[in-house]
């Protein structure tokens, strides 16, 4: 029996432990803030979301139903549309200039005529749902509204039914 051997071997031990634990708790912390994160953005995306008498009162000349359409898990190959319904809420006509998507899965169509104050539109997207996995897509609507240019999105998962 050597002491001195002992202790060395308990402090090895100790600190070996303890990176142990210190690489562990670093994991666990990272996990739970990145966890965090993801809950704050789907908290303040649920924020963003104003009603029609919110947005007449900030300004809005255009405002949409909804900004951001969920599709959820839907099989491969099926139906990829949905409509964002808008309304102007300013007191001129609105001409849909142009919509631009971030990807060419996604193809948007609209209406060239104005729609009169009042009056309601859509912008209606279909999404290429022969690809499997999760999607997010954005689509930007510009137009003659003081608000232009607006975001949509639209998210979801396609699987493969089989």
């Amino acid at each position: 029996y050597n002491g001195k051997c002992f202790l060395s071997f308990q402090t090895r031990r100790k600190t070996t432990t303890f990176s142990f634990v210190k690489q562990h708790l670093m994991k666990d912390t990272v996990s739970r803030f990145i966890g965090i994160l993801i809950m704050m953005s789907g908290f303040f995306a649920a924020c963003d979301r104003t009603s029609e008498q919110e947005a007449r009162a900030g300004g809005e000349e255009i405002w949409f139903e909804e900004t951001l359409h969920d599709y959820g898990e839907i099989p491969n190959g099926s139906d990829g549309k949905w409509s964002f319904v808008f309304k102007n809420l300013g007191e001129e006509a609105i001409v849909i200039n142009r919509v631009r998507s971030t990807c060419g899965c996604t193809i948007p169509a609209w209406s060239k005529e104005p729609v009169a104050p009042g009056d309601k539109g859509k912008i209606t997207v279909e999404y290429n749902t022969a690809q499997t996995g999760t999607f997010v897509k954005s689509i930007y609507v510009y137009s003659t509204a003081a608000n232009s240019p607006v975001k949509l999105q639209i998210k979801g998962k396609v699987f493969d039914p089989e």
